[in-house]
Parts: structure tokens; sequence; C-alpha cells
């Protein structure tokens, strides 16, 4: 059970804003029928009515799969007995990390809002993901991520 929530911003060097801090993870769940989970960003969140993955700031004693795979519970209701984790990307600044989890659906889903930060929860074909109006994160890592969905 995790102590202590990491729900607070971290400050770069340069000035830039991160959120959470013991890092952040979120979760790419892949259904190859469907497509991937998109989330779409409340207005007031960082990067506000953008499209992204669920997730969010890491607890303290906790690893990214498991960080990423509550916040997918907390914010679309996933259950990690839905998924097979088959790979992590990190994005490590130093100071700040997020950790992106590829997981592939072993027993489709219905997402379901449950908390605030989500105006909506949609499967998205991959060769459409790229049109959405992505958060900026997320848009410059999808290339590389892409590439890790295998049938």
């Amino acid at each position: 059970m995790s102590t202590a929530s990491g729900d607070a911003w971290v400050e770069g060097p340069d000035g830039s804003r991160f959120w959470g801090r013991f890092g952040a993870a979120g979760l790419l769940a892949w259904d190859p029928e469907r497509g991937v989970l998109m989330q779409h960003r409340a207005s007031w969140s960082h990067f506000g009515d953008t499209w992204g993955l669920p997730g969010g700031a890491r607890h303290d004693d906790e690893d990214a799969v498991t960080g990423a795979i509550r916040e997918a519970n907390e914010e679309a209701g996933v259950s990690g007995s839905d998924l097979e984790v088959v790979t992590t990307s990190v994005l490590d600044l130093g100071f700040w990390s997020y950790t992106t989890v590829v997981a592939r659906v072993l027993h489709p889903f219905e997402p379901v809002i449950s908390d605030p930060e989500s105006i909506a929860l949609a499967w998205v074909p991959v060769d459409e993901v790229a049109e959405l109006p992505l958060h900026p994160g997320f848009a410059a890592s999808w290339p590389a991520l892409r590439v890790l969905l295998v049938g």
C-alpha cells in the first residue's frame, strides 16, 4: 500500500513543471481489435483539452507499472487483471521521469469515466491516434510507442 501521494509539481532547471513528486506513469492499453485506450483530458488539467493516456503521479513506494495501473483504474476503471504488460518506455529527465506502461488487453472491457480528470475515454484505432489533438509529451513519444504494439 502506498504511503505518500506524489500529487505535486516538480520544477525543472529551466522552470518547466512536471506533475508527480516521485515521477509519473501512464498506461497504454492496446486492444488489437479496437486500438488504444485514450483519455480526453479535462480543460483545467496540465495541457488540458488534449488526448493522452490514463495516468498520473506515482506514490513514493510504488513502481511504475503499479502506478500506471492504479491511475488507469482511478481514471478509467481499468482492471490490471484484464491486461498483460508487454514493456515499458521511460523518459528520464534526471530530476523527474515518466514511464509509459504498454499492455495488451487480454479481456475486452469498456472504460468508465470515474473521476473529473476526463472529458471522454475512447478506443482509438492505432492509425487514427495521431489525428487527435494530443498532449505534447504523448505526441512526441507516440511514434516510438506505436512500434511497440506488435500483434
